[in-house]
């Protein structure tokens, strides 16, 4: 099942318009034009070297587009001044493939983070704030806890903690599967659901995992090395089902092309 039941006309959160990426005069992709509706969650797939992480990182502006523009929540994020640029990122939330945790402190005071940088509460609201992110993780047991204590699974928990601090409008998760058991990843892909199901959350999530893809997605776009840009959009059940693209069903149904 999908993971959330965002209706097909709510409004779009993310907008790109003819986005393109090139390194070195080499295209990665190019006349990349997709939505991702408010409350949904919206999959970026494809093999390795398609651009999936460089369109990540156009969509939380760390790495500007060689063309077009990445619309968040109404705004070009690339072309914002400081003070308004600063504000809007403070409206979404990352969690990075390793979970980018500090080692040096505990699961709780790498939540508080985010909250000590961006508001003035006093520390012991930002203590019962992180606190409360770790236990819609499942984390409350695990607060004092240092990143070398824990699990992986529970490193990519904490890591969607610290990204929910300061409750953003959008979630972007880059390969929450990368490096986990299969059990593990199915866990987590529940979590997704639940965080997606229970906050109205947005979820745009990079992964090449298929059981992922199709556990959590409401829709997806698959980018494609060769194709240097898109090659598929939708449900990515029915992409599974339907598509005649042979990329798209070789990766879906795990065949040679």
């Amino acid at each position: 099942m999908a993971g959330t039941t965002a209706a097909p006309t709510a409004p779009p959160v993310i907008q790109g318009h003819d986005l393109a990426a090139e390194f070195g005069g080499r295209t990665i992709f190019q006349h990349l034009n997709f939505n991702v509706r408010r409350g949904e969650i919206f999959v970026i797939l494809g093999g390795s070297g398609c651009g999936k992480s460089t369109l990540l990182k156009q969509l939380i502006g760390l790495l500007p587009p060689s063309a077009g523009q990445a619309e968040v929540l109404g705004q070009d994020i690339h072309a914002l001044a400081a003070a308004p640029r600063r504000a809007l990122l403070q409206r979404i939330g990352v969690m990075f493939q390793s979970g980018a945790l500090f080692g040096s402190q505990t699961l709780a005071e790498n939540v508080m983070v985010p909250l000590e940088e961006h508001t003035r509460l006093p520390a012991a609201a930002r203590r019962l704030l992180a606190r409360a992110k770790l236990g819609l993780v499942g984390l409350s047991d695990a607060a004092d806890r240092l990143p070398a204590e824990i699990s992986g699974g529970m490193a990519k928990r904490a890591g969607i903690a610290r990204a929910m601090a300061l409750d953003p409008e959008i979630l972007f998760l880059d390969e929450p599967s990368a490096g986990l058991d299969p059990i593990t990843s199915a866990e987590l892909d529940a979590l997704i659901r639940q965080l997606a199901r229970d906050l109205g959350t947005t979820f745009v999530v990079v992964t090449h995992e298929l059981a992922s893809i199709l556990a959590i997605g409401d829709r997806c776009i698959m980018l494609d090395k060769d194709a240097q840009g898109m090659i598929a959009e939708g449900d990515p059940r029915d992409l599974r089902d339907n598509s005649t693209h042979p990329t798209v069903r070789a990766f879906f149904r795990r065949e040679a092309k």
